[in-house]
């Protein structure tokens, strides 16, 4: 009995992908991502912010803090760090606590540090970052001044 070449069945499974397939995939999912990677970049830019005014806030408490002690702020001189350490500068405060107002400084979450003007412009104590760009007095700088207390963004108004 022969068996004809005719009559087996052709194997005609194909397996895997075809490369238009895996370019149309590729293709697809570079429209994706450019789509989605500008929403995450911003949101980035929002969470920065946002952590920027909730240091700020946590500064001035214990800057707050301070003040009941000692019945002023550190002067810009003396500078956050007498949150963590007592001031060596004069005025030296009397009551000042044996583990400070704070554990440690925070950095802005661009890698700067929270800057303090006492007696301040805007008030009895301005605390600022310099946000993105690390120059005070731009537009993108975050203060205990001009926090929109609605929105929480720091911003300076316009």
């Amino acid at each position: 009995m022969k068996i004809s070449i005719n009559a087996v069945p052709a194997l005609r499974h194909q397996r895997g992908f075809t490369l238009l397939e895996i370019m149309v995939v590729i293709v697809i999912l570079g429209i994706l991502a450019s789509m989605v990677v500008p929403n995450l970049m911003s949101n980035k830019e929002r969470a920065d912010k946002q952590k920027a005014v909730s240091d700020i806030i946590a500064l001035e408490n214990a800057l707050d803090m301070y003040k009941l002690d000692n019945h002023r702020y550190p002067t810009t001189e003396q500078g956050l760090n007498a949150l963590v350490t007592k001031p060596e500068l004069s005025p030296v405060p009397d009551n000042y606590r044996s583990d400070g107002y704070i554990k440690r400084l925070p950095q802005d979450p661009w890698g700067n540090d929270y800057l303090i003007v006492s007696p301040g412009e805007h008030g009895p104590i301005d605390v600022f970052s310099s946000g993105p760009d690390a120059e005070p007095n731009t537009p993108d700088d975050i203060n205990n001044w001009s926090l929109d207390k609605k929105s929480g963004d720091g911003q300076k108004q316009q």
